[in-house]
């Protein structure tokens, strides 16, 4: 059959599984996947052993048992864990030592949409031009029959539980409340956290694959409003929003007041100096230089890496960094944990810190400069389109201002201000961030952008248009 090269992305495979007409993602094309994932995995890896997780869409059990068929026919001896998130999925190649594992998820894409995440030891993530080989596998299979592999299940979840609840100590009860989107991590969520110690509210915790509340993408302040009056009503500590498959966090202050993620790897690091020495901090293009500032003042080297769980993860590993994080909400904690990002274990660190300190989470940054910096906006853009819109702007901004080009474009306006753009691995989208010291000048580099915006009619400048209405 003819497969979708779009949905080889370039940290996992992702695409339309629910339509009426010709998905991305069909039992067929999952089958395929799964077979090719397998040969390629023993060929690269000489893996033996494949724990397989899903995610609670509606279409997740059926592409997870063809996936997993074809992995068996592959040779693979494969091991269902059912429901998972999939940080679930990666701990498992870490504490478990299987070889490789998959979950079947889209993360926080919309409802229609379905994917696999691909890990292989040591929850080495499988990306970029290695999906590129599965597909190649999948365009020219090998004709040789292959000894079958066996199938078992493995209930997880409480060793799981108990490799995390070992690892954290509250000095304090907190009241938390926990909304998860309807997607797969409150099913976990609440039980970890009552178990640390917390006093727990829930929020869509019950599992539902359409999403019926809002999207399960706690970056975007629309699916946290509930939360935020949630938060305010229970007169709770905190309030955390999980995404889709429990690898993003988005927190809430006791005010009701959405933290940008970068802000959460501030007070990780915080945390980390007490004990760790000048560490390397791995974060991607769109965090704050308040942020990256900050760090530096507390004796850390920050590190910036490629936007994509999988560049984060293997930067980390390249330079033995014990923290990363991205402003979308992937925080990795290497310091006595795996290095993954693992968002029911972030929850349950930043809980942890929490609950030290004298002073609730929305007077611990007050000391830093003001800095007016803007949420990460979405332009819709093809797939097939937004790569090479990017190369334009990239051409365009480096013959004018200093620039960073490892993804996409981050343009130093000035020593206050800067402006980035990239292409999104995961979504037909470009994605855009903004910061400046005033608000006139927020606005000023923001023109800038769009200006360029309008010569690329196929990228949205929607963004703006919502930014002059504000």
């Amino acid at each position: 059959m003819n497969i979708n090269p779009f949905i080889f992305r370039a940290y996992d495979i992702r695409g339309i599984a629910d339509s009426p007409s010709s998905p991305d993602l069909t039992a067929e094309s999952s089958y395929l996947i799964g077979k090719a994932t397998g040969e390629y995995l023993k060929k690269k890896y000489n893996t033996k052993t494949i724990s397989v997780g899903r995610d609670n869409r509606l279409t997740s059990k059926t592409l997870q048992k063809s996936c997993m068929k074809g992995l068996i026919d592959s040779g693979l001896n494969v091991t269902d864990i059912g429901l998972a998130t999939s940080p679930m999925v990666y701990w498992t190649t870490c504490a478990l030592n299987f070889d490789a594992g998959i979950n079947v998820t889209a993360s926080h894409n919309p409802k229609q949409y379905n994917g696999f995440k691909i890990v292989g030891k040591l929850a080495h993530a499988v990306c970029g031009e290695e999906l590129q080989e599965i597909l190649k596998i999948i365009r020219h299979p090998a004709d040789k029959s292959l000894k079958k592999g066996i199938l078992k299940k493995l209930n997880i979840w409480p060793e799981y539980l108990a490799d995390i609840t070992k690892r954290i100590r509250l000095n304090k009860k907190l009241k938390i409340v926990i909304d998860a989107g309807n997607g797969v991590a409150g099913k976990f969520a609440p039980e970890l956290l009552k178990k640390i110690g917390c006093k727990i509210t829930k929020l869509y915790c019950k599992l539902d694959g359409r999403f019926p509340n809002h999207e399960a993408n706690p970056e975007e302040l629309k699916n946290m409003k509930t939360l935020i009056e949630k938060v305010g009503e229970t007169h709770a500590d905190l309030g955390i929003g999980f995404d889709g498959d429990g690898d993003r966090i988005g927190v809430v202050d006791e005010k009701g007041h959405l933290y940008s993620s970068d802000f959460m790897l501030l007070l990780l690091a915080k945390d980390l100096v007490k004990r760790v020495k000048n560490p390397k901090i791995v974060f991607d293009i769109k965090v704050s230089q308040v942020i990256i500032n900050e760090l530096k003042r507390l004796g850390a080297k920050p590190v910036m890496s490629k936007t994509g769980h999988s560049f984060i993860e293997n930067k980390m590993k390249e330079i033995s960094s014990p923290l990363g994080g991205e402003v979308s909400g992937h925080l990795f904690c290497g310091e006595n944990y795996y290095g993954f990002d693992d968002a029911l274990y972030a929850a349950c660190k930043i809980t942890e810190i929490l609950s030290r300190e004298f002073h609730p989470l929305s007077k611990l940054f007050k000391t830093m400069p003001k800095a007016y910096t803007t949420e990460e906006f979405k332009a819709h853009c093809p797939d097939n389109k937004k790569f090479q819109i990017v190369k334009s702007l990239v051409k365009h901004f480096t013959k004018l201002y200093d620039c960073v080009t490892i993804d996409g474009v981050r343009i130093a306006f000035d020593k206050n201000s800067w402006g980035a753009v990239r292409a999104s691995n995961t979504s037909p989208n470009l994605t855009l961030r903004f910061e400046a010291n005033t608000k006139k000048r927020l606005a000023e580099i923001q023109k800038i952008m769009a200006n360029e915006f309008k010569k690329h009619k196929e990228a949205s400048l929607d963004w703006y248009k919502c930014e002059l209405e504000n």
